[in-house]
């Protein structure tokens, strides 16, 4: 095998001599990532779980960097970057979709034999999934007590939840545009959750039946449809993933479970895209 091995390399000017320098592992702090799987019991399939939780809230953290990103180029009406960037987000959507696919090859029985060992602990308490409703639009305020325990996590949703949602700056960019927004929209408190109005839907209607005319704004609307629409496909292959684990168990961190989880699959981010289609 070693010959085979440096038979692959021979030609080649392959560095070998790591002793000061920054090596590929040190870059990706592998010796961190790679280690922070710690099982609570000896089953086999609680290394699978922690995995596919702890790749989830990677691309999460990305989905929550771009979409922060997209925010900061709509206001500066840089759409062309907003939309690289909003495209990204789509295909990284996919991904966590994927993941639940992995994640459902684990069965009842496997899950049973180390449940217990979560004690409270459950992804309802995923900070970051709360910070991607919050970049999205939806603001609460009731479940930052589950974050007390962490300052810096808290300050961190506190951050997010005082900033504009990418909805937000879309009306905004529609009402730079010329379109009539009412003004409780634009100067609304960004801390509580959207209600939808009907000069934003009116606007919007607007844009679709005139694509040619405001093209980049079309896009961009679409976009944020692209993005929700995933966003759903994910919540409800969590709540078929979860029903077919442990059915309609309560979940772990005391929510109703997948009762709660079949509720949350028609809230919408962004209603008015939705309801308009039905007008057009």
């Amino acid at each position: 095998m070693s010959d085979f091995q440096d038979h692959t390399i021979s030609g080649e000017d392959v560095k070998t001599d790591f002793l000061k320098d920054m090596t590929y592992s040190e870059y990706l702090s592998l010796d961190r990532i790679l280690f922070s799987q710690n099982t609570m019991t000896d089953q086999h399939d609680e290394t699978l779980f922690i995995i596919i939780h702890q790749v989830s809230e990677l691309w999460m953290k990305l989905i929550i960097h771009e979409i922060n990103s997209a925010i900061s180029d709509i206001q500066d009406d840089d759409f062309r970057m907003a939309f690289k960037k909003l495209a990204r987000v789509t295909n990284i959507q996919r991904q966590i979709i994927s993941a639940w696919d992995v994640l459902s090859t684990m069965t009842p029985s496997d899950y049973l034999k180390f449940r217990d060992s979560l004690g409270n602990a459950s992804g309802f308490q995923s900070y970051q999934n709360r910070m991607m409703e919050f970049s999205l639009g939806y603001k609460t305020t009731h479940a930052l007590k589950i974050y007390e325990k962490d300052s810096i996590v808290h300050d961190m949703l506190k951050a997010q939840l005082n900033k504009p949602s990418i909805y937000d700056e879309a009306i905004r960019a529609v009402a730079r545009a010329g379109f009539m927004i009412d003004e409780e929209v634009l100067g609304r408190d960004v801390t509580e959750s959207y209600v939808p109005n009907a000069s934003v839907k009116e606007a919007f209607k607007q844009i679709y039946l005139n694509t040619d005319e405001y093209f980049e704004l079309y896009e961009m609307l679409e976009k944020l449809v692209d993005v929700e629409d995933l966003y759903s496909q994910w919540r409800f292959r969590h709540m078929k993933t979860v029903e077919r684990i442990i059915g309609f168990k309560k979940g772990t961190g005391g929510s109703s479970g997948v009762n709660y989880l079949k509720r949350v699959i028609d809230d919408y981010f962004f209603k008015e895209l939705w309801e308009l289609r039905s007008e057009l």
